[in-house]
């Protein structure tokens, strides 16, 4: 059978786009096949805030951080806590990726057309020593046209090549098998599935249509993790988090089941670092769901109380926005899979954001006049919506009541004692008494505005929660939030899947997600943020143009 194509790419997110990409830019020819419609167009990317992580950027420098390779390079290694064998190669990637962020990464996605939000966000800062986990400084680029800001150019190009007779696309093509001949992986076989008109992250028919087959020289896997699919992530939960959630609501639309990663093992390819997740623990449920469990993240200030279950403070330094999966970890310890923030109307105005695209309207439609409508007009209108139609943001004048409905909307027996959550709160608020302070978090919310950035718009003045001038009381209860697959495929830096004996699998490449963001997992144990979506283009890129060298 003659080859289809010279590349077969399984999945049209965003690693998949940029191999395509590089591939037409050296003249090959690639089919992009994808289980979903065409609506879906661009996976996962387009529901994300579209943020990137840059080292010593000018957005930085403008801000008065200081950063620099070596430093973020500390600070990845840091977090990410390599221990393995088998983080040889995650390794590499890990290294390479901060050079490219330190590098040339800003200046080739401006050079297709990417531009970023002049305010540099403070993601995971860590709170504990210098050379363990977190950002030192401000590194979070937000997109300005945040996810599909992101697809925009790649997309571009890929159409582009369409219409140059380089691409083809395939939609609601499953793939089931890789097929090999003479031990090359050089095709692919699956289902037709029924056409379907499901809007853009809707679960769409799984009813089969046919079937097919498709030839080519090299096969790119651009298909994402497991992260809907809650089976997996029990199946892999690792125990160092405690053991899985009995409740957990989901980040990122249906089609995210991780199917081909068993489909590539299975033609040979190693899975390594399974145990390896990113999942978050300020998850509510959307008001307004589009995929099942639907899920948005809260993205916090720091200046939020965070109580357990029972009432009881998270310790040192488990602050929101400072450490997610030590976070994940106390609150598995609990017994109980969720857990509370308490705040007041001038924190929520000025601290929370959500993450996704469709929930920041001003940043993904590139409006000045509304962004800096949301830095004077109080509670951003998202948030608001949450606060009077999502299930779990409870508005109360008086603690005694917003107690009384925590309990309630928590059901079964009442977890809460309101003296137990009156002493948490008072106590933290004395502390605002004298310019210093034994809490540790009063003292990072005054480091915190000691950067330019927080200080204009992520971080109220501190101040007393239960000061009736400050109110009124908000509490929102957290569940935990299914998102990233950590582990992956293994790849070499040319995106080349090895197998069991550490060799190339001939013909066979994977990217993004599926290949933990390179190397089969180049984030170690946790992320730094902003790194996902670079993790699928700099994975994209080097597949794209290995594969395209490889092919001749």
């Amino acid at each position: 059978m003659p080859d289809d194509a010279d590349v077969i790419i399984v999945g049209a997110g965003l690693a998949g786009l940029v191999a395509a990409a590089e591939l037409t830019a050296a003249g090959k020819k690639a089919i992009i096949v994808e289980q979903e419609p065409e609506q879906s167009l661009g996976g996962q990317a387009f529901w994300s805030l579209g943020g990137i992580f840059l080292v010593d950027s000018p957005e930085q420098r403008r801000m008065r951080i200081r950063d620099s390779y070596e430093l973020a390079l500390e600070d990845w290694l840091g977090t990410a806590a390599f221990d393995r064998a088998e983080d040889l190669w995650p390794r590499r990637w890990a290294e390479a990726y901060v050079g490219f962020a330190a590098g040339e990464k800003r200046s080739w996605l401006m050079q297709r057309g990417l531009k970023f939000f002049p305010v540099v966000g403070w993601a995971e800062r860590g709170g504990g020593n210098a050379v363990g986990h977190g950002n030192s400084v401000p590194r979070f680029h937000i997109t300005w046209g945040t996810g599909p800001g992101v697809l925009e150019p790649f997309v571009q190009r890929v159409r582009e090549a369409v219409k140059r007779g380089l691409i083809r696309f395939k939609f609601r093509h499953r793939v089931n098998e890789l097929t090999r001949t003479g031990g090359v992986v050089n095709g692919v076989r699956g289902d037709l599935l029924a056409a379907s008109d499901a809007e853009r992250g809707r679960k769409s028919s799984r009813e089969i249509a046919g079937d097919f087959e498709l030839k080519a020289q090299a096969v790119i896997v651009a298909s994402g993790g497991i992260g809907a699919n809650h089976q997996l992530v029990r199946e892999n939960w690792p125990q160092r988090l405690g053991a899985p959630p009995k409740r957990m609501i989901t980040g990122v639309p249906d089609y995210v089941d991780g199917r081909m990663l068993a489909i590539a093992e299975a033609a040979g390819g190693r899975l390594i670092n399974r145990d390896r997740m990113w999942h978050y623990v300020e998850g509510v449920r959307n008001w307004a769901p589009i995929w099942t469990d639907h899920a948005i993240r809260i993205l916090p200030g720091p200046s939020s109380l965070w109580l357990d279950a029972r009432g009881k403070r998270l310790p040192v330094p488990l602050y929101p926005g400072f450490d997610t999966l030590a976070t994940l970890s106390r609150i598995m310890s609990t017994g109980y899979d969720y857990s509370w923030f308490i705040l007041t109307k001038k924190i929520i105005q000025k601290e929370f954001a959500l993450s996704g695209s469709e929930q920041n309207p001003d940043l993904t439609g590139k409006s000045w006049r509304q962004v800096l409508g949301r830095a004077t007009s109080g509670v951003p209108a998202p948030v608001r919506a949450f606060m009077e139609k999502g299930d779990d943001f409870i508005v109360e004048p008086e603690l005694p009541a917003l107690v009384a409905r925590m309990n309630a909307l928590a059901g079964g027996e009442p977890l809460l004692e309101l003296g137990q959550v009156e002493r948490e709160i008072r106590a933290r608020d004395r502390q605002l008494d004298n310019p210093f302070s034994k809490d540790m978090q009063i003292t990072a919310l005054r480091g915190a505005r000691a950067y330019l950035g927080d200080r204009l718009i992520r971080t109220a003045r501190p101040h007393k929660l239960l000061d009736p001038a400050n109110g009124p009381l908000i509490a929102v209860r957290l569940s935990i939030l299914t998102r990233k697959t950590l582990g992956g495929l293994e790849t070499d830096l040319d995106s080349r899947v090895l197998g069991a004996g550490g060799q190339p699998v001939e013909g066979l490449y994977a990217v993004g997600e599926a290949a933990g963001f390179g190397g089969g997992g180049m984030h170690g144990y946790a992320a730094l943020e902003g790194t996902f979506l670079g993790g699928c283009i700099f994975s994209g890129r080097s597949a794209g143009r290995a594969a395209a060298r490889a092919v001749g």
